[in-house]
């Protein structure tokens, strides 16, 4: 088999299609607890607007960009380079990008599987009785384990790869119409019944209210960060996605409403999740601790909380499987186009390296805590290693590739589908693509490497 023909490569049947599925790749774990907590810690709704001028600034051109050089090549995050800068070394971009989707999986699995844990957890009442003492002994004791980590850590892993196995329409389209729709449902379910919680007001002011005292340089910079990588950009996703686009849909259209998306639901999870913490006096954190202890807390004070707290956690399983989802994608397509691989045998690979790795990552909270190498465990380098080396350089040398090597004529003959639909702002994107993209992500890179937290 020499090569694979455009015509045989399967392809999302429309744009509903490919929305749900960007989406879903952009929303993940942290948009339930990271960024409204992020959010309201920096200043409330000054934080917000910051945010959203960073996403229509930088975050849309860049998701364009991506999307556009996946839609031009038809082809894999490394092919695609491959293809549209032949013999030279812009491949490597390609490679860096699918390193980091297999290392990024390898850590991510671990965490999207504590989520049917707690989804069990819920369907099974054990919240109920418990103290916060209780509920943080029980999360220790869970995910420093061997067994049962790494069961739910499999368990997932095999959910993610029986969607990638059936294809792009049959599979990654197919569930994330469904499996999205039905994560907004849930959200919106649980953020009324938080907002009808005692005091639930002071939850929506915390995440809210401007306050721009609090708006530092740091904050501007993890507000960048945010923006431009809560979209899924950098690591060969939206390349790959964007090489299912069939060239009669209006690619910018489809980025922006992902944008937007994407950033309604980091909102909605803030209504959700705010006011309840607030209702219930907990001063609010960060990270797992929110999640698994903090959140777990209140259902077991909620009336109804049984109900509400299995609807949190099957949604945050959603929000874990849609992304897990994408990110095989990325490995599972240069499989099948760089090694003339059949799918099933590129699904059934890549998930199982992924899962070889991530047992390391899943170990290293409990068995392997103390197999560190410069005080950080394997789970720890691989997130290092990915959010602030890889994929920062992988938009940087993204943004560079499309502005500076594809070039306006190629560009604005993708974006407009061959001139099919009129885009008046064609120069000032190449501006941003060409000169404030790539500065802002090396603000970013850099802030990253000096010990910053995005």
């Amino acid at each position: 088999m020499a090569g694979i023909d455009n015509q045989e490569r399967d392809t999302f049947s429309g744009k509903l299609g490919i929305i749900a599925a960007a989406v879903g790749s952009a929303v993940g774990l942290g948009n339930i607890w990271r960024f409204p907590y992020v959010t309201g810690e920096n200043g409330g709704g000054a934080f917000l607007l910051i945010y959203l001028l960073f996403i229509l600034a930088i975050g849309f051109p860049v998701m364009l960009a991506e999307l556009s050089i996946g839609r031009r090549a038809q082809r894999n995050a490394l092919g695609s380079f491959r293809k549209l800068a032949p013999g030279k070394p812009w491949y490597l971009v390609g490679v860096m990008g699918i390193v980091a989707a297999f290392l990024i999986l390898a850590f991510y699995s671990t965490v999207a599987g504590w989520t049917l844990e707690y989804l069990v957890q819920s369907l099974g009442n054990s919240f109920a009785g418990k103290n916060a003492g209780e509920l943080s002994e029980n999360f220790e004791t869970f995910h420093s384990g061997t067994f049962r980590p790494l069961l739910w850590q499999m368990i997932f892993m095999f959910l993610t790869a029986f969607i990638i196995f059936s294809g792009v329409k049959k599979g990654i389209e197919k569930y994330t119409k469904i499996l999205m729709p039905l994560l907004v449902v849930l959200i919106l379910a649980v953020s009324i019944r938080s907002l009808t919680l005692p005091g639930s007001g002071e939850g929506l002011k915390f995440l809210f209210s401007p306050d721009f005292s609090k708006i530092t340089w740091n904050s501007v910079l993890m507000a960048l960060g945010q923006a431009a990588f809560s979209l899924s950009i950098g690591m060969g996703t939206l390349i790959t996605y964007g090489s299912y686009v069939r060239k009669d849909n209006h690619l910018p259209g489809i980025a922006f409403q992902v944008s937007l998306s994407d950033t309604a639901i980091a909102i909605l999870a803030g209504v959700m999740i705010f006011p309840a913490v607030f209702a219930y006096g907990i001063d609010p954190a960060s990270g797992p601790g929110l999640v698994f202890v903090v959140l777990p807390n209140i259902f077991a004070q909620m009336p109804g909380g049984h109900i509400f707290s299995i609807f949190f956690f099957l949604l945050l399983a959603i929000a874990a499987l849609t992304s897990t989802v994408s990110v095989l994608e990325v490995v599972v397509a240069y499989f099948c186009e760089e090694l003339k691989m059949t799918r099933a045998k590129s699904t059934i690979l890549a998930a199982t390296a992924i899962s070889v790795v991530g047992v390391f990552a899943t170990l290293s909270f409990g068995p392997l805590k103390g197999a560190t190498i410069a005080g950080k465990t394997f789970f720890d380098w691989f997130e290092y290693l990915t959010a602030n080396i890889m994929l920062p350089l992988g938009a940087i040398f993204i943004v560079l590739f499309v502005g500076w090597y594809l070039g306006r004529k190629a560009f604005s003959d993708e974006i407009t589908s061959g001139g099919q639909y009129k885009i008046a702002i064609t120069g000032l994107l190449m501006f941003v693509l060409k000169f404030l993209a790539p500065m802002a992500i090396a603000m970013v890179f850099i802030y990253g490497l000096l010990g910053g937290s995005l």
